[in-house]
């Protein structure tokens, strides 16, 4: 659908954006780092504070969807228990609740993506590298405001993630691509794993999602909305 733009919050360097961007849409990102990689227009700040600003000027109107995935230390299942090992429990913020009032707001449709693990979330959508035949299983969670689609058939997996885990080796069909070490993924297989080639940066491929997964949600988002106004 022509004129599409969605805005892309805690952009990271762009997994999800250039997938709506294969979708179809125009993209912009919101990050709070630097990020000279991300390959669309990019507002560096705190994307709160700059939703929130959007939303007061009017100028949130420009967009026909919002994707935010907000920081998921706090209840990310990979780090949940880490966390309360070290004593680290306290020093990770869950955004979701503040970025879902102000999405609310938005008056627009939207979309949340977390990892699996104890962020409060509706799971209107769960998807998997194995749905695209990707070289990663990367279990991500989508929350939708204000649209729905069915969930994709998961496919059973076809084998381990490539690395140790509680002191064994196993190999496998997927890769790791996250921390350093015990067979985890090099950058250049995280890339290929993932279908990633704008950044080679190890942080910004392992917080990255798989452009797959948003050009999926994009591609079925532009199809809901022909139908609703066919």
């Amino acid at each position: 659908m022509t004129g599409s733009r969605v805005l892309d919050l805690f952009s990271c360097s762009g997994g999800a954006g250039w997938g709506y961007h294969l979708a179809g849409f125009e993209v912009d990102g919101c990050d709070i780092a630097d990020r000279p990689r991300y390959p669309f227009a990019y507002h560096r700040g705190d994307a709160l504070t700059y939703l929130a600003r959007l939303i007061a000027t009017g100028e949130i109107r420009r967009y026909t969807l919002v994707h935010a995935s907000p920081p998921c230390q706090a209840g990310c299942a990979l780090t949940v228990g880490t966390n309360q090992s070290q004593g680290w429990g306290g020093i990770h913020t869950d955004l979701v609740a503040a970025v879902r009032n102000l999405l609310d707001r938005t008056g627009l449709p939207y979309v949340i993506e977390q990892p699996n693990g104890r962020a409060a979330i509706r799971k209107d959508l769960s998807l998997c590298g194995e749905m695209f035949g990707l070289g990663v299983l990367r279990h991500r969670n989508f929350e939708l405001g204000r649209w729905a689609t069915p969930t994709p058939a998961h496919p059973r997996h076809r084998g381990y993630v490539r690395g140790y885990r509680h002191g064994v080796y196993r190999d496998g069909p997927y890769v790791a691509a996250y921390g350093d070490g015990g067979g985890k993924a090099t950058v250049p297989e995280m890339q290929h794993a993932m279908g990633i080639t704008w950044t080679d940066v190890h942080e910004e491929l392992t917080e990255a999602i798989p452009p797959a997964y948003t050009r999926w949600i994009g591609t079925a988002f532009l199809t809901a909305r022909q139908e609703v106004f066919a």
